[in-house]
């Protein structure tokens, strides 16, 4: 994009507006994100899904996404990045209706990849065009908050719309929440938003797609199937492409000036720090929502809108510590701020791990601490992300900070959502033997289904061994997440002393030319 602006003019009204637009495919990516963690008890007692596929349901999403984010930004560089907004909601619109309307879990899944694949056409343009709309300082970081904030918003409009459609209809019809979205943003997208190309953008390259995939999606898979399985021969073989394919894709990424992902800006440990810390925070809340909500439906009887609303303050917290952080970072240093909102994190996860009995107002109060820290520290380390790099090189970060995102929800899904399953299976294996190996007790919404057809003692016996077995499911679970958010905490401790104060930074030369 082209612009006569100077470093110092202040944003107008365009840009303003032009914003607001560019959050209807953050709202989508988000609500998606969120929402189909309230359908998964539906889902598990309508399709019948086995453990492992109703972990795919949730993952396939943000997997496809984080695969092929850099890839779909690398197209957008060269087609327009407006013109691939508007291709990708149309074929997200498309992939909602086929999610809807689903008979099987195998269809599920299917639905849920091309949403993922359709969802990466979407975000690799907002942050980059952010960058680029917004040279002044102040208005950038405004609009950075506002666009963590609408994840945030994105995750509570889910549950308070979800929530109600699967109190009054069918689970499908949660897929539904896209349509009107995109509607409105169709044409607002082509009257309000500036064409954008990249003049030099880095090579569109085939096989570095086909490598990345085979890093993410093998490793998913390894991770998985040990839970079920253990480290067998399987386990190993999906393991080592993954390492092999991830290698292979680095070196190609070094091997060549203008790569399709810039590989050399993680040289920067202020970008690096900025980029673990979002992922492993991410970890933790996808973690959170994949097994609070069963938690909140299945062992302590709330129904959706009210599993929603329980979770609603967490996520309104959020959103408003993502805009206290822009005036907090002026005062303290973000190697301070960001791993004392990653402990509050810890904080948040460890009321989970360390009660013997879960509570509704337990699980309100931890997520709630987990809000506030996780609000705070992605819009500083979002800032620090751009920050960190020259202008020129704001689409290829924004690329790897959003691919962090979704690969953080992806393993969020995947270890922790797979350690809880796992600690359940075998704490049920425990205490009603074999039977835990029928299909019926492969989830908690399955095994409590099953039990509720049996008569007497037997029903209450399962019904109580299962929702135990939960329990300690969970309670491994988060406490592995208080690991993995203390662990990022002392890395940023560290990674983020070069960062120093955010004071204002002047434009740059580039900024003007771009």
């Amino acid at each position: 994009m082209t612009t006569t602006l100077t470093p110092q003019l202040r944003a107008g009204r365009r840009e303003w507006a032009g914003l607001a637009v560019l959050m209807i495919p953050v709202l989508l990516i988000s609500i998606d994100n969120t929402v189909l963690g309230f359908a998964i008890p539906a889902i598990s007692t309508g399709l019948h899904p086995t453990g492992t596929q109703l972990l795919w349901i949730v993952d396939i999403y943000a997997l496809m996404l984080a695969g092929l984010l850099v890839a779909m930004g690398s197209l957008g560089d060269r087609v327009g990045r407006r013109k691939l907004l508007i291709i990708g909601s149309v074929g997200f619109g498309a992939a909602s209706l086929l999610a809807a309307f689903s008979t099987s879990a195998e269809m599920l899944i299917l639905a849920r990849a091309l949403l993922g694949i359709f969802g990466a056409t979407l975000m690799p343009s907002t942050l980059s065009l952010i960058r680029n709309i917004f040279d002044h300082d102040k208005d950038r970081r405004i609009a950075i908050a506002t666009w963590a904030a609408m994840f945030s918003g994105g995750a509570a409009l889910g549950p308070i719309v979800g929530g109600f459609l699967l109190e009054h209809f069918h689970w499908s019809s949660v897929f539904f929440i896209n349509l009107p979205l995109i509607a409105l943003f169709i044409p607002a997208a082509a009257i309000l938003l500036p064409e954008s190309r990249d003049p030099n953008p880095g090579r569109f390259d085939p096989f570095s797609i086909i490598l990345s995939m085979l890093a993410l999606a093998p490793l998913v898979f390894a991770i998985k199937h040990s839970m079920a399985s253990g480290a067998d021969l399987l386990f190993w073989f999906t393991l080592s492409v993954a390492i092999v394919a991830g290698a292979s894709f680095g070196l190609r990424q070094l091997a060549t000036p203008n790569p399709m992902l810039d590989v050399r800006l993680f040289a920067n440990s202020v970008f690096t720090s900025a980029v673990v810390s979002n992922l492993l925070s991410l970890m933790g809340l996808a973690g959170f929502l994949y097994f609070g909500t069963q938690l909140l439906q299945l062992v302590l009887g709330l129904s959706p809108i009210d599993d929603a609303l329980v979770l609603i303050p967490g996520l309104i917290t959020s959103v408003a510590a993502g805009y206290l952080a822009v005036p907090l970072i002026a005062r303290f240093e973000p190697r301070v701020v960001v791993p004392c909102a990653l402990a509050l994190n810890a904080v948040g996860m460890g009321i989970i791990a360390f009660t013997s009995e879960h509570s509704v107002m337990g699980m309100l109060l931890a997520f709630l601490i987990l809000g506030i820290g996780l609000g705070t520290a992605e819009v500083i380390t979002n800032d620090l992300i751009l920050a960190a790099v020259p202008a020129h090189k704001a689409g290829a970060a924004s690329a790897i900070s959003e691919t962090a995102y979704e690969f953080g929800s992806v393993m969020g899904t995947t270890v922790l959502g797979g350690l809880s399953t796992f600690m359940y299976g075998s704490a049920l294996q425990s205490a009603i033997g074999d039977k835990a190996d029928r299909a019926q007790f492969d989830t908690l919404g399955s095994a409590l289904e099953y039990a509720s057809g049996l008569s007497g003692a037997a029903g209450e016996r399962i019904t109580e061994a299962a929702v135990s077995a939960f329990d300690f499911g969970v309670q491994w679970a988060a406490g592995a997440a208080v690991v993995l958010v203390l662990v990022a905490a002392v890395l940023t401790s560290f990674g983020l002393k070069g960062a120093g104060r955010l004071l204002p930074r002047p434009a740059s030369r580039s900024d003007s030319d771009r």
